[in-house]
């Protein structure tokens, strides 16, 4: 799913599509000026005129002067910080979509689908060129291969736990279709091994909400340093969590790629985006919620988020720098959550952006991935706050943060 895409130099002036007749062409405006552009054909004949002002997408037919309208669209330029748009080709459905933000048909704001007819179709493959004006304020950003046409699916399955149903209803992501960093890093942590609490020490959860529970104890003490680390002027005590690294940083994801994360209950991450990287997520232990958002905003409204979802003990899901990039992660559970999150920057990044933005309530700032401890010394104190736990008194059933 848009496992084939092509970034674009801001002088380029003429994009070809990279399949003739689909794909996705990306872009931002700098101002809120409506700004155009035309798909032409190989001969550089025009084909459609499309233009995004702050009320609408307008998309044209030059030669016949014949409007290609969406009734519902009410907008199209956003006047919100951060906001870029799409608009997709897609020859073999026949339809035309456009959005703001990710791309995905959950961000969409504009529809038309043709007549089905051999010479829609035809006309629609003979589509090869973005061609923007010379004084254009349109910024091209990407060019992706493929269409939007399905819901993204935020659920990945190995080919031994897949079913003819999860492919027919498309909402599991096999993980053949992740993009080829993506399947290295899936293929790292989905083991049914690589699990929290092993034979070397299967009391390890149970050690982690212990810590977390006790004051004095090191996980306890440490979520309490961190109420600070996201918002300097407003300290908060739920938006911490801890992150135990597994490895070294070898320069290929922004910080260690390898991340044990530990989320006790009503803790939250603030709303942030991952390097223009690649990502696998898979849940250990409890539970966590996830909501997903278009693009990182630091507007006083901010923008609103276009979906959420809840992955259990695991569960694996996944992101990419195109695709369920900017989210925010919630334990709405009773017990804490950990997870493993490993990151990986793309085969042709050459600049390697080292930063999550967030935000920290009023604008964007950049945090710097780092460890609160390395995992092997982090099982061995567990081990030790275990151990010497009173063994007179009975246990938390459910442990907490206070």
């Amino acid at each position: 799913m848009f496992l084939h895409s092509k970034p674009i130099r801001n002088r380029d002036h003429n994009i070809p599509l990279l399949i003739h007749g689909q794909g996705v062409f990306l872009f931002k405006s700098t101002t809120l000026q409506p700004c155009a552009f035309t798909i032409v054909d190989a001969n550089h004949t025009p084909c459609l005129d499309v233009e995004f002002n702050l009320e609408n997408i307008y998309v044209i037919n030059p030669h016949t002067s014949e409007p290609y309208l969406d009734k519902n669209t009410r907008s199209g330029l956003s006047p919100l910080s951060g906001a870029y748009y799409w608009f997709s080709i897609d020859s073999q459905n026949q339809r035309l979509i456009a959005g703001v933000g990710e791309v995905r048909l959950e961000t969409a704001i504009y529809r038309y689908q043709f007549p089905i007819l051999e010479g829609n179709k035809k006309w629609l493959e003979s589509f090869a060129t973005i061609v923007i004006p010379e004084d254009s304020h349109l910024v091209p950003l990407r060019m992706l291969r493929d269409p939007v046409t399905l819901h993204v699916p935020l659920y990945v399955k190995d080919i031994n736990e897949l079913t003819m149903n999860d492919i027919a209803k498309g909402n599991i992501m096999p993980s053949a279709h992740l993009n080829a960093i993506s399947q290295k890093l899936y293929h790292c942590i989905a083991g049914d091994k690589f699990v929290l609490d092993d034979d070397d020490f299967p009391e390890f959860s149970k050690a982690i909400e212990y810590s977390i529970a006790t004051p004095g104890l090191w996980c306890h003490k440490r979520l309490k340093e961190k109420e600070t680390e996201f918002n300097k002027e407003n300290p908060d005590k739920l938006e911490t969590y801890l992150r135990i690294t597994l490895g070294e940083n070898n320069g290929e994801s922004p910080g260690i790629p390898y991340v044990m994360e530990i989320w006790p209950t009503g803790h939250y991450s603030p709303v942030h985006n991952h390097a223009y990287s690649s990502a696998i997520i898979r849940v250990l232990h409890g539970s966590i919620h996830v909501k997903l958002f278009p693009f990182l905003c630091d507007s006083p409204l901010g923008v609103a988020e276009f979906g959420s979802a809840d992955f259990k003990k695991g569960d694996v899901t996944w992101l990419t720098e195109t695709l369920n990039s900017v989210h925010q992660l919630e334990n709405r559970d009773t017990m804490t959550c950990i997870t493993i999150q490993c990151y990986m920057y793309p085969e042709n990044d050459i600049l390697h952006y080292d930063y999550f933005d967030y935000l920290d309530g009023k604008k964007i700032q950049h945090y710097e991935p780092d460890s609160d401890m390395d995992f092997v010394a982090f099982k061995k104190r567990m081990k030790k706050e275990w151990n010497n736990r009173p063994q007179d008194k009975p246990l938390f059933s459910c442990f907490s943060f206070q």
